[in-house]
């Protein structure tokens, strides 16, 4: 019976050795084939990939398997949402005309089954981090993606690759004082109506009821590979073996 919603985020595929890129991709697909007769919908809440830019002509090599089991569920009548993160820099329309995937730049709200969710990546919801605010209105410009468009795929790729890197590096050592967490900005949501607010990007697995909603973290795949899933009523992050 197709009841059940599920939610991932920050796979950063692409992002390690090929052995272990490999490993994970087989876990991740793993996932989502035993999807394939429960799911209503998935939400992708951003950072599929370590570094996607996408050109007109050229998809990046690799993530074949992927793409296929992707495409095999949307055409089985499963509704695929994903919510860009910060180390998606560039989306055209691949996923949407060749696999069947919806692609949102901005914050999702939506209602399953009565209860109001709220899903962003969660990347620029920090009060303290006016730089990254910044960096982010300049890589999410459409004059700036066109031009970048126009630099070779094998070099631009690379590039998209080291900006990933220092993008990371930055998130990781960056202290944002509690006051200003996810959490903390998540609460805003569910002071106005928010069931359930999702967001990745922290990379720190949790979940926090607050008031008469809950703030939900999925976590990241670098450390345990896990997923939420709503159902009857009931939201659970569960890690994938």
């Amino acid at each position: 019976m197709k009841d059940a919603y599920y939610f991932i985020s920050d796979v950063h595929l692409g992002l390690e050795s090929r052995g272990k890129e490999k490993e994970k991709e087989d876990k991740l697909v793993s996932l989502l084939k035993s999807m394939k007769d429960t799911a209503k919908g998935i939400y992708i809440v951003g950072d599929l990939f370590d570094y996607w830019f996408e050109y007109r002509r050229v998809i990046q090599k690799g993530h074949f398997r992927l793409f296929t089991v992707l495409k095999e569920l949307s055409e089985s009548g499963v509704e695929i949402k994903y919510i860009i993160g910060n180390h998606d820099f560039m989306h055209r329309d691949f996923f949407q005309n060749e696999l069947g995937v919806e692609i949102f730049e901005n914050p999702v709200t939506t209602e399953i089954v009565g209860k109001k969710f709220f899903l962003a990546h969660g990347d620029g919801l920090i009060a303290n981090d006016l730089g990254y605010k910044i960096l982010k209105s300049i890589s999410r410009n459409k004059f700036v993606q066109f031009l970048y468009s126009l630099i070779h795929p094998d070099f631009g790729i690379w590039l998209a690759s080291k900006s990933s890197k220092s993008s990371r590096e930055y998130t990781g050592q960056k202290d944002y004082g509690e006051q200003d967490s996810l959490y903390f900005a998540a609460q805003n949501y569910i002071d106005n109506n928010y069931d359930y607010v999702i967001f990745g990007h922290s990379h720190r697995k949790e979940i926090r009821a607050y008031k008469n909603g809950y703030y939900i973290n999925l976590g990241s795949w670098l450390e345990k590979p896990g997923y939420g899933i709503f159902r009857n009523n009931n939201f659970e992050v569960l890690n994938w073996k």
